[in-house]
């Protein structure tokens, strides 16, 4: 585990007022050379824990009055943490679990995770094979990520969120939008209304930056433009899709401004 915290950055539906309870967990089963948390997800930086003292954690999370508790790249520590969830739960957790994934997950260990997981925050990075192999090291992502998400869907369905703005059971899917069209924004979405639903809740983000070894990577060696951000959207709202998060789109605008400014 790289470390745990009330979360402020997260959707504004899982962050409410007391934020959502972060663990980040060390590693990972992609290799992205973009990667925007490199030192956890590459490098390995953390420290060894037993599932017992994850469920202190949870517990601790829980008692600083987190909304729920968000498990940050999970994929790999799959059976570790539903022992943990065990003890915590025997204990008294009862908040929302969140399985904040890269979507690269099999469908049997998401089996597994029926009636546990309350909430799958998961990401469709790339849609095209040899993208996904270049750069996520994992020639099979696209097809992974596409049953995966089939499985999410089936188990907890649209988002549903309570009268406070927080979210309590459902699909939030991100997908980062990537310097020249590299993500293949437009063939993912068509594949979420085709095989799931126009009502899936979207977080469509902009914020791109050039992180990890992306130096070595061009287009991935600079920053997105607002331009290629605008037309992801355009094509998400040419599609039909109408339920975003607009967390990240309201910090975009203020940096665009800052820009112009500048310029």
């Amino acid at each position: 585990m790289a470390g745990y915290e009330p979360h402020f950055g997260e959707e504004a539906c899982l962050v409410g007022e007391k934020g959502s309870g972060a663990i980040f967990f060390s590693g990972c089963n992609l290799a992205c050379v973009f990667c925007q948390t490199y030192e956890i997800s590459r490098l390995g930086a953390g420290k060894e824990i037993s599932p017992q003292e994850l469920a202190e954690i949870m517990l601790e999370l829980k008692a600083s009055g987190c909304h729920n508790i968000n498990l940050v790249s999970p994929s790999h520590q799959v059976r570790q943490i539903v022992e943990a969830l065990q003890i915590a739960i025997s204990k008294g957790l009862n908040l929302p679990i969140v399985y904040n994934t890269g979507g690269y997950d099999k469908v049997e260990t998401l089996k597994i995770l029926d009636g546990i997981v309350d909430i799958y925050l998961a990401d469709f990075k790339v849609w095209d094979e040899e993208v996904a192999a270049k750069y996520l090291g994992a020639r099979d992502y696209p097809q992974v990520a596409r049953q995966a998400l089939k499985e999410m869907y089936r188990q907890v369905g649209n988002l549903v969120i309570d009268k406070k703005g927080l979210a309590q059971k459902g699909l939030i899917l991100r997908h980062l939008v990537l310097p020249g069209r590299l993500a293949g924004t437009k063939e993912i979405f068509k594949f979420v209304k085709e095989e799931l639903s126009l009502e899936v809740y979207i977080n469509l983000m902009g914020h791109y930056h050039p992180a990890g070894e992306a130096s070595k990577y061009p287009p991935l060696n600079r920053p997105l433009t607002r331009e290629e951000f605008e037309e992801a959207l355009k094509e998400l709202k040419a599609l039909g899709f109408t339920k975003f998060d607009r967390t990240h789109w309201l910090l975009l605008s203020i940096i665009w401004k800052k820009e112009r400014k500048s310029k």
